[in-house]
């Protein structure tokens, strides 16, 4: 099974995708938790590059910097590890790019969708856990955990527009999206949402 975890800023993705790893590894599941960007060794040098260096990037660049990772991440790690029957949970993946190059960069649907489907070579995730938050809420949740990266540092009409379109991302594709608000649930209510998402599609 490949699992996906998507949200804006400080919706509590990296938590909640360790602690579901966590469940399902108690559980005698065999499973890899990875992330985009950074989930293989060139990811973590272009993960430095989007999120922390002060080039100016151009929006078409980032997004083939953001699909170079995509490529090398499906095909040396998480296709591989399907193939060996586990299941895989990954922070962030074509949804993302939706998210902030169409919603936040403004960038054409379709060039985006296209670049999606290269990249991922068509793998599409089994089921999907949007974590919703409010710009407002979410990028002071962010700012705990240190210095801003580039896209914490956006504008809050560009976080703004990233919300809205994972929302509207839920609403087409609502049986392998499943939004779960976070900004009233502790992290461990949140995580008993999950779990019960991710066993009856499991048929636990």
């Amino acid at each position: 099974m490949f699992i996906t975890f998507e949200g804006p800023e400080g919706c509590g993705k990296s938590t909640q995708s360790r602690l579901l790893a966590d469940f399902l590894r108690e559980g005698g599941r065999d499973v890899v938790l990875t992330m985009e960007p950074g989930g293989t060794a060139l990811g973590i040098e272009l993960r430095q590059l989007l999120l922390h260096s002060d080039k100016n990037l151009e929006k078409d660049s980032e997004l083939y910097f953001f699909a170079a990772d995509r490529n090398e991440h499906v095909k040396k790690i998480i296709a591989p590890a399907l193939l060996e029957n586990k299941i895989v949970i990954c922070d962030r993946y074509t949804d993302s790019t939706l998210a902030y190059q169409c919603g936040g960069r403004n960038m054409p649907e379709d060039l985006v969708r296209y670049i999606n489907m290269a990249s991922s070579n068509g793998l599409i995730p089994d089921i999907t856990i949007l974590l919703d938050v409010s710009p407002e809420i979410g990028l002071k949740r962010a700012v705990l955990k240190g210095k801003a990266d580039r896209f914490e540092n956006e504008a809050i009409a560009f976080h703004k527009r990233v919300r809205d379109k994972y929302q509207e991302i839920a609403k087409l594709d609502s049986a392998r999206v499943k939004m779960i608000n976070t900004e009233i649930d502790s992290i461990e209510q949140i995580q008993i949402k999950i779990r019960e998402i991710i066993n009856e599609k499991l048929g636990n």
